[in-house]
């Protein structure tokens, strides 16, 4: 199947000197001060009912067609991701996210103050019919009513958040994205490679470049150690202030009251995993045990037991994940095959471009956009599949209007890990004992990785923050420790961290996204049982697609609960958790009798 290999970014925006850009820019700039100018001295929505519809249904189209500032917005961040090491691309998008904060803070005013309003209009703007479409929106709003500040404070916030957040970030992602190092590839040959691939081929069957390849990552993370932990120590005492300020009690609570989950919903989650850490120890001691090892090194905890396939080509993986997804339903790959025609998916590494993989949702009326790093590993395939996932949860989510497209962090991972998995099963289909060993294998140290590894990290970010509110300030040694005490109780004795160095926590972006990993294990969870229940009845996809196209219209309890799926017990994380033990015993028994242990 013929595609495009990267983003048309060019049906955007010819370059960052359009001048269709500039008059994008100037044409959102205008419908934020049209609004900030009709409502901003204009108090009647606060207390009129029909006041308040016709000012909701104003903010919903704005957001339908301007949030990130419209295709400007989208455009830029794209550029960005593809030349994190140009320094001219930097300072446009660096300039551009001034402009939009200083926007956004003219509308600022709205939901400030609407989030204020008493307890009574509260009550009877929800109870109104005439505004049933803006209940949710509005009950988020006046939940988090007691930690929204005053509108100068509010605005403040909002312009520091750059210098005092996203710049560090940004840096530590940059200088990593542009390190390149020298490893042994799988042919003997010494050759250089971007950060990207040599993270990749740490899971090299081949031992040396295997070796090497960890050697170069090390030596990139200590470069930067010092840096990264300056960096870590600052957005923490930035998150810290913030929180204060807001009046969270929890250093984890202001991610799940955005999530709009309770705090059950998370607690009962992160207990029913880390109560079964010994199931992640299990699956590293079979896996050493397959590969004849007392111990496997901290960097090798992903690589296979066996090649299922050597190498899984651009062209090849696309055409298996289209299949898969046109067996579950044919307008998930016809979605698929109409980004790929159109340029929206990126798929190469290269020097500069952001690592790892992600999907950018853009605005209801704009373009969804995915960015790879695909190096031809079965994994690479499964990224796919993953991301394509979100892609197709915010397709659906279209429906929704302005307000509520999109997903909450608690949603976001579920169509990402059900279509992965998918794939996977796919590829079992047809396999021999040994092979559907090294898949199950396969499965299964994704499953760990997606769902102890996230909670086990989850765990970690708590116990960085709260460390940081006693002493003040973490050292590179500190944040080591903290790493290396959470990883090896999720890992197990059969992981050497001895002989390797703790300073793999430089480069894990999820830390800087303050907990949000939670999600990808109750993603995974929640996936599993849609998973269960489509494999009883193949109808169930529509129920599935149903809970796509709900987007962030009602909390995600709420939203599972009509499709028959109780997030709000524990049990229901025990379940889940279970189920991967169940995997694991298969594994056991097709590796005794294969004679592997």
């Amino acid at each position: 199947m013929k595609h495009k290999s990267n983003w048309d970014v060019q049906a955007l925006y010819k370059d960052i000197h359009d001048p269709q850009l500039e008059i994008d820019q100037k044409k959102y700039e205008d419908v934020i001060n049209k609004f900030s100018k009709k409502w901003e001295t204009d108090h009647s929505y606060l207390n009129d009912e029909k006041k308040l519809k016709e000012a909701l249904e104003e903010y919903n189209d704005l957001l339908e067609n301007y949030i990130y500032g419209g295709n400007p917005g989208v455009y830029m961040f794209l550029q960005s991701s593809l030349h994190e090491d140009d320094d001219e691309i930097r300072a446009v998008y660096g300039k551009y996210v001034n402009f939009l904060q200083v926007n956004s803070n003219k509308i600022l005013f709205f939901t400030n103050r609407l989030s204020k309003i008493s307890k009574k209009d509260q009550k009877k703007y929800l109870d109104s019919k005439n505004l049933s479409q803006y209940h949710t929106f509005l009950r988020r709003l006046f939940d988090k009513s007691k930690h929204i500040l005053t509108e100068p404070e509010e605005k403040i916030l909002n312009l520091i958040s750059k210098p005092a957040y996203s710049n560090w970030i940004e840096m530590t992602s940059s200088l990593l994205s542009k390190s390149t190092g020298e490893i042994i590839d799988e042919n003997g040959k010494k050759v250089t490679k971007t950060f990207t691939e040599i993270i990749n081929l740490m899971d090299s069957l081949n031992e040396e470049t295997r070796f090497s390849a960890s050697k170069a990552f090390n030596k990139v993370n200590d470069k930067y150690l010092e840096i990264a932990a300056f960096e870590l120590n600052s957005i923490f005492e930035t998150k810290k202030v913030e929180d204060e300020l807001r009046k969270y009690k929890r250093v984890d609570e202001a991610s799940i009251v955005s999530d709009d989950v309770s705090l059950e919903f998370v607690d009962n989650l992160v207990k029913s995993v880390t109560e079964g850490f010994e199931i992640s120890q299990r699956f590293y001691k079979l896996k050493s045990q397959i590969l004849k090892k007392d111990k496997l090194k901290y960097s090798e905890r992903n690589i296979s037991i066996g090649e299922s396939q050597d190498s899984y080509p651009e062209n090849e993986s696309v055409g298996l994940v289209t299949k898969v997804l046109g067996d579950l339903d044919p307008e998930f790959s016809s979605f698929f095959t109409e980004m790929l025609e159109e340029g929206k998916v990126d798929f190469a590494p290269a020097i500069g471009k952001s690592g790892g993989a992600f999907c950018m949702p853009s605005f209801k009326k704009g373009p969804i956009y995915v960015l790879l790093n695909h190096t031809n590993k079965l994994r690479d395939v499964l990224v796919i599949a993953h991301e394509m996932g979100h892609a197709i949860h915010y397709k659906f989510a279209k429906k929704q209007s302005g307000l509520y497209y999109g997903a909450s962090l608690a949603t976001a991972e579920v169509a990402s890990t059900f279509m992965e998995d998918f794939v996977l099963q796919e590829l079992v289909k047809e396999a021999d004992d040994e092979q559907k060993l090294n898949i199950i294998m396969m499965k299964l140290n994704d499953e760990v990785s997606t769902i102890f590894r996230q909670i086990a990290c989850y765990n970690f970010e708590k116990d960085l923050h709260n460390d940081f509110a006693k002493k003040g300030f973490l050292s590179k040694e500190d944040i080591g420790l903290l790493f290396k005490k959470n990883m090896e109780a999720y890992l197990g004795s059969s992981i050497d961290f001895e002989s390797e160095n703790n300073n793999w926590w430089v480069y894990w972006s999820h830390i800087r996204r303050f907990f949000y990993v939670y999600s990808y294990a109750s993603g995974l969870l929640i996936s599993k049982a849609l998973q269960h229940e489509y494999k009883q009845d193949k109808k169930f996809i529509e129920k599935v697609k149903s809970f796509f196209s709900a987007g962030e219209s009602d909390s995600p309890d709420n939203i599972f609960k009509s499709i028959g799926i109780h997030t709000n017990s524990i049990d229901f994380w025990k379940k889940g958790v279970a189920e991967i033990s169940s995997h694991l015993s298969e594994a056991e028994f097709l590796a005794k009798k294969l004679g592997k242990i």
